[in-house]
């Protein structure tokens, strides 16, 4: 067992770093994140003081401290990084995007059905509140359905 670690170098944790961040890339847990930095920690410790890290037990026991270190400090401090960010909640989704929007009427309301404006765009509408409402009455959506907004008068 020692003549096969006995030469393990600074190249060696380089490289198995690198690999270990290849496969984080397809695989996306950040548990093998915190591996490739351990061995990349290990190469630094390696270079930086080469009689203390001369043996391979030595380059070992850093290696697997710092990982097992660093991976309980990923899953503690920094598990935020493991959740999945939901979109916006009206990204894509104009029509929610509308309610609580102040609008006017453009189209005279009558039996509860007319057209408004909102922004830039005239959407048919329904009324929640008054049945009739004349040209001009501010409104605010309360909801939506399909291209319907339901409005209420201001």
């Amino acid at each position: 067992m020692d003549f096969i670690f006995s030469s393990v170098t600074i190249w060696h944790w380089l490289v198995l770093g690198l690999v270990l961040v290849g496969i984080e890339m397809m695989t996306g847990t950040f548990d093998l994140l915190f591996v490739a930095l351990a061995a990349f920690t290990t190469a630094a410790f390696t270079a930086l003081m080469p009689d203390v890290a001369s043996g391979w037990q030595m380059q070992a026991a850093v290696f697997a401290i710092t990982a097992v270190s660093l991976i309980v400090l990923g899953r503690t401090v920094f598990a935020g990084m493991r959740r999945v960010i939901g979109e916006h909640p009206t990204l894509n989704r104009r029509m929610d995007s509308l309610i609580g929007q102040h609008g006017t009427v453009t189209t005279p309301f009558t039996d509860g059905q007319g057209r408004v404006k909102i922004g830039d765009s005239e959407w048919m509408a329904t009324s929640l509140g008054a049945s009739d409402m004349a040209t001009g009455v501010s409104i605010i959506v309360e909801e939506t359905e399909k291209t319907r907004v339901f409005v209420r008068p201001l």
